[in-house]
């Protein structure tokens, strides 16, 4: 039975499989991206909250995603320059991958699963979707994609 974040792996943007055990003990923040969105501004908060809760155990671990009005077309190269340019991102990035539908990656399923949107609804409505994990991998909160990263830092010290 899976019931960790831990139980996965996913491809980062190099095309290497990255095993999330690798990340045990550690507080997550799971958030799908996109590039040219309109909350694509949310990476420099993110890169805020990383910056401030890093060395105490939290990480980021960003997934593009294309699925969205498709506002990530770039290759996982081109995404990670852009990053990089426009945000100085320290936090992993992944490949691009599919949140939604028959081709949702497994990790986005068992999140989804695990803290289902308004209404129950399982389906990721937008970019910037955010799951907070805690320290054993359990999925402890889901966050709608306007809820800004500086709002939820009470969240995170809490499970820090």
């Amino acid at each position: 039975m899976i019931n960790s974040v831990h139980q996965f792996s996913a491809e980062n943007y190099k095309g290497e499989q990255v095993n999330l055990a690798d990340y045990k003990g550690k507080v997550l923040l799971i958030v799908n991206t996109a590039s040219a969105c309109g909350l694509t501004p949310q990476y420099e908060g993110l890169q805020a909250i990383y910056d401030k809760y890093h060395d105490d155990g939290f990480e980021i671990l960003a997934f593009p995603c294309n699925q969205f009005k498709e506002q990530e077309k770039g290759t996982n190269e081109e995404i990670k320059s852009f990053c990089d340019l426009q945000f100085n991102i320290k936090f992993p990035l992944f490949s691009k991958l599919d949140v939604n539908g028959d081709n949702a990656h497994p990790l986005y399923k068992f999140l989804k699963s695990q803290a289902p949107g308004i209404f129950g609804t399982e389906k990721i409505k937008w970019n910037f979707t955010k799951f907070l994990i805690n320290k054993d991998g359990e999925v402890v909160s889901r966050y709608a994609p306007i809820t800004k990263p500086s709002a939820i830092t009470r969240d995170i010290e809490n499970e820090l």
